[in-house]
């Protein structure tokens, strides 16, 4: 005869070991990726900015990673190989070494001859700049299948653009004064006026479009100076801030076709300072608008690294910044910011070594770009896909999601 099975109590059930002595386990943290991170000189558009100083370079290696910088990366930046080396970086003669670095960081974009040094599923982080992109320039980053960021797009985690804000600071101070110098008898065609008047002779006018941290800038310093300042912008908010962070009233309106051209004919300066989220800025000023203009006055289009908010613009370099059309000198120099390199280089730094210290964090770029939203919003380019949807209509090329092509690898 088989005895009764013993009855299962429910409560003892769930709760049986709750209280037992568990094993202790301890946290092994995971072991951080080490990189090997190349900078080469800058060869294209007069660059003189490098895109990691020496002290950048201390804090990278300090952390495990192999920095290898091209002989005379910084040397236009006053940065010589020494300091380079003093700070733990490999220095190479040898491009071909450089471009075999598992990440690139470029301070302009690499021209077609560097993206062929380059290895497949490497990582490149640099300006995108529309209007020196050539129609094969994203075919050759498609079949090397690399990963592409664009310093201009990345985000930070308040929905801010940091490389844009930093070198917006610096090219609305350069934009300003840039002005003056082009508008006195020193320049070819110049007016010969003083940007802030005298007693007795009323200031040069400003006229600056867009409200961003470009505006902020360039209107303090135009402010100082003395000039007359009129800022146009969609956005009334911006506006209402601009006038708070300036900390006085300022002539504002919304971007009105007739009365912006009404503003354009009286002006002594024009500064575009128009920054698109994704793509090309928009054109604002029409080439007829340019046409109506003081002989003489100038155009400074910041925005012309996204293709500019002149009709009238083409871009320029610091070995030929300038040309006239209509009688208006145009200043269309995309990396104005270049003018002090020293600060210029610097600055950049600042923001792209903690980014690559979180890259370093991860076990890959898919984790890196798939923890933090911002660099996905800068990468136009994923392993053979072109993740820009701007770039992809613009080239005629098939467009794919980033986001679902991480989700796909989970």
């Amino acid at each position: 005869m088989s005895e009764p099975k013993k009855p299962i109590i429910f409560g003892d059930f769930f709760t049986e070991g709750q209280y037992f002595t568990e094993v202790e386990t301890l946290a092994i943290s995971e072991k951080k990726k080490k990189l090997t991170i190349g900078v080469p000189c800058e060869t294209i558009l007069s660059e003189k900015r490098v895109a990691l100083v020496p002290s950048s370079i201390r804090t990278l290696v300090g952390y495990g990673h192999e920095i290898i910088v091209e002989s005379g990366a910084g040397q236009h930046a006053n940065f010589s190989d020494h300091h380079y080396s003093e700070a733990g970086a490999t220095i190479s003669h040898s491009r071909e070494t450089v471009f075999k670095s598992q990440v690139i960081v470029k301070i302009a974009p690499p021209t077609t001859e560097e993206i062929k040094l380059m290895q497949a599923d490497q990582v490149l982080i640099s300006p995108l700049q529309l209007p020196v992109l050539k129609d094969d320039y994203l075919e050759h980053i498609k079949q090397k299948r690399i990963t592409a960021l664009a310093m201009e797009y990345l985000q930070a985690d308040d929905g801010s653009y940091p490389i844009v804000r930093i070198m917006s600071e610096i090219a609305g101070t350069s934009a300003v004064l840039t002005a003056a110098e082009f508008l006195n008898n020193s320049a070819k065609g110049g007016r010969g006026v003083l940007l802030g008047g005298i007693s007795g002779v009323p200031p040069a006018k400003i006229v600056i479009l867009g409200a961003g941290f470009v505006a902020e800038t360039a209107i303090k310093i135009a402010v100082q100076l003395g000039a007359s300042v009129r800022v146009f912008d969609n956005d009334v908010t911006k506006l209402m801030r601009l006038q708070n962070a300036v900390g006085r009233h300022l002539h504002t309106s919304t971007i009105n076709p007739v009365y912006l051209a009404y503003q354009l004919t009286s002006a002594d300066v024009v500064i575009g300072a128009i920054h698109s989220k994704s793509g090309r800025t928009p054109i604002l000023v029409t080439e007829e608008m340019v046409a109506h203009m003081k002989e003489g006055s100038v155009i400074i289009d910041i925005s012309i690294d996204q293709g500019g908010c002149f009709e009238t613009s083409r871009m320029t370099t610091l070995d030929t910044p300038t040309f006239v059309k209509h009688g208006v000198i145009h200043y269309c120099v995309p990396n104005i910011a270049s003018k002090v390199s020293r600060t210029a280089s610097m600055a950049v730094s600042n923001i792209i070594t903690p980014l690559l210290l979180k890259m370093g964090a991860e076990q890959n770029i898919d984790a890196a770009l798939f923890m933090h939203s911002g660099l996905r919003h800068g990468c136009y380019s994923y392993k053979g896909c072109i993740t820009n949807e701007y770039l992809s209509k613009r080239f005629g090329l098939k467009y794919t999601n980033l986001d679902l092509l991480l989700t796909s690898k989970l």
